[in-house]
């Protein structure tokens, strides 16, 4: 009886060993294989949206300074641009008019779709000094204000077509004088889109990379460069001084 009792003891132990093993994701062959977390895909920008360096709501998009924009500035529904010249642009002004409409209507689609972009890590308070590869990352309503201080890199593994979304509860602001994003191994700024739940502040002689799409406002503070876009959905754009390089619509 206890050679008994103990075969199916072993069988038993036998039998779950076989079901551990066998619970990694089995690959086209069957074979099991590890779990790779699944890069996301890119916040396409609407035509016409994609097209413009700055784009405000209300009640004004305004300048100080020798701020120079490679692509369009607008606002919509309010009118109100102030401040070019000394500012000067590549594109077009759209004050008030139905291109601004548009590209607001774009802005909208895009900022929902890069909120509802699945998954998401958690981030800390202050991502300044971190390395991070593509993928999804949020803040969370216990931490929902997102900040940058000294260099942030963004590693692209080779991948020129990698792509970076952060979820931003509610503000975004990068330290004055210092806060860096940088661009290695293909990474380019054209797909990284910052979603950002409230407010956008770029502190003095920032380096940004990506595309804002703020809720609300959007300040670039005096000497920042911003290598993509600041699109606000309901409040102002305020520039200072400022070099903004829109990246090229696809």
């Amino acid at each position: 009886m206890r050679t008994n009792k103990n075969s199916k003891i072993w069988i038993l132990v036998l039998l779950l060993l076989s079901f551990v093993l066998g619970c990694g994701d089995p690959d086209k062959n069957g074979n099991s294989s590890a779990v790779s977390p699944t890069a996301p895909p890119p916040v396409t920008l609407g035509t016409t949206v994609c097209s413009f360096g700055i784009l405000g709501a209300t009640p004004v998009v305004s300048n100080v300074g020798p701020t120079h924009v490679t692509g369009d500035v607008g606002i919509s529904p309010a009118a109100s641009i102030t401040g070019f010249p000394p500012g000067t642009i590549t594109g077009a002004f759209h004050a008030g008019d139905a291109v601004a409409a548009t590209a607001q209507a774009e802005l909208t689609t895009a900022y929902n779709k890069a909120a509802g972009a699945a998954g998401g890590a958690a981030l800390p308070a202050d991502i300044g000094g971190l390395v991070l590869t593509p993928g999804v990352y949020k803040t969370t309503s216990s931490q929902p204000s997102l900040g940058i201080t000294g260099n942030l890199t963004l590693d692209g593994g080779g991948d020129p077509n990698a792509v970076w979304i952060f979820q931003i509860v509610s503000t975004l602001t990068t330290a004055a004088g210092n806060s860096h994003i940088i661009l290695i191994n293909g990474a380019n700024s054209h797909n990284v889109t910052w979603q950002v739940g409230s407010s956008a502040t770029l502190g003095t002689n920032t380096i940004f990379q990506g595309t804002m799409m703020a809720m609300a406002s959007i300040t670039v503070t005096t000497g920042a460069t911003l290598n993509g876009r600041a699109l606000a959905r309901t409040g102002a754009v305020s520039l200072d001084s400022n070099q903004v390089n829109v990246p090229p619509c696809p």
